[in-house]
């Protein structure tokens, strides 16, 4: 699953022509490890509709104070370089597909 920073946000989140869903995450979290063979086998399933990034918390500052993410793993889905949906904490891919099914 793709990483992205600080520094390529912009490009590879705000400019995607696909909607992106980003994980706010950290190495320290426990769901957030949880969530990740989730996000891997969503985006490979859902990879012509939907880009999957990680974004970590710790070494993005910036990003994750612009956004105002407090808690991890935090879920934000981006189409047209807007944030259009939110979602906090872990679960199973099943509850996620069908909480994304709107901005897919």
């Amino acid at each position: 699953m793709a990483e992205v920073t600080d520094g390529d946000f912009e490009a590879e989140v705000i400019g995607s022509e696909l909607p992106v869903l980003v994980e706010f995450t950290a190495d320290w979290c426990p769901p957030c490890r949880q969530m990740a063979p989730v996000l891997a086998a969503l985006a490979a399933e859902e990879g012509e509709r939907l880009k999957v990034v990680q974004l970590d918390v710790d070494t993005n500052p910036e990003t994750t104070l612009a956004y105002g993410v407090l808690s991890m793993p935090t879920f934000m889905v981006f189409r047209g370089g807007e944030p259009v949906k939110s979602l906090v904490g872990s679960r199973p891919k099943r509850r996620l597909l069908e909480e994304l099914s709107d901005v897919l």
